[in-house]
């Protein structure tokens, strides 16, 4: 999944970054209110979290005129403005979530966790063949079995059952998986997929390449689009 982090403070944007990565998301960074509209105006993103007080442009700012394009996209707001009044202004424009500083990192990827999980209608855990995957703790298994990826290749796997049965444009795919600042050429995908199909053979699912669609995952015994 990929997530927009939107702080001017140098050392808490990075801290903040660094360890979304380590936990599988690909993450785009802007320092500005300015910097952020345009990557939301140019980009997807599964989910944002938003600081206030930013240079160029408001964060509420950037909320309400988000949400006046009729995006969706879960926005967790994130700020040291923690005032009721700040924080009924920012749900009522549009926030799907608020967080004052200084936060513990552990919630902020809780709450960042449950906000996509709603956002995407999930259940709890998926069930595909012999493969579960919690989407809570975002841990596959196979048999009841913790099955072992890369932060790549969870990420791959999370895509792609986000559309069990449905194809995948490859850029799209991509475009999850890595983020901006990553200088990557969208074949390594590829890459991810077939070590990904490797670790899921025997587990009752398969991944698909269609032509000219990207990439489908579903049970073995199930005909691709």
């Amino acid at each position: 999944m990929k997530i927009l982090l939107v702080e001017d403070h140098p050392e808490l944007c990075e801290w903040v970054a660094k360890a979304l990565r380590q936990a599988g998301y690909a993450v785009d960074t802007a320092d500005r209110g300015d910097h952020a509209e345009h990557f939301l105006l140019t980009g997807e993103y599964d989910g944002v979290l938003l600081d206030l007080s930013l240079p160029g442009k408001d964060g509420l700012e950037v909320l309400r005129d988000l949400r006046g394009r009729g995006s969706r996209v879960p926005v967790l707001i994130f700020t040291a403005r923690g005032s009721v009044e700040e924080r009924i202004k920012g749900l009522d424009l549009g926030a799907d979530d608020y967080l004052a500083k200084p936060f513990v990192l552990a919630e902020l990827e809780a709450r960042l966790k449950a906000l996509l999980r709603r956002s995407a209608g999930q259940t709890p855990v998926v069930r595909l063949g012999e493969l579960a995957f919690d989407t809570v703790s975002r841990q596959p298994s196979v048999r009841g079995q913790p099955l072992a990826l890369t932060t790549r290749e969870l990420a791959v796997l999370e895509a792609l059952l986000g559309r069990i049965g449905r194809p995948l444009a490859r850029d799209a795919l991509f475009e999850k998986v890595f983020s901006l600042e990553q200088d990557v050429r969208p074949e390594a995908i590829e890459i991810y997929v077939c070590r990904l199909r490797k670790k899921l053979d025997g587990s009752g699912v398969r991944i698909d390449t269609v032509r000219g669609l990207g990439y489908v995952i579903d049970a073995v015994g199930e005909s691709p689009p």
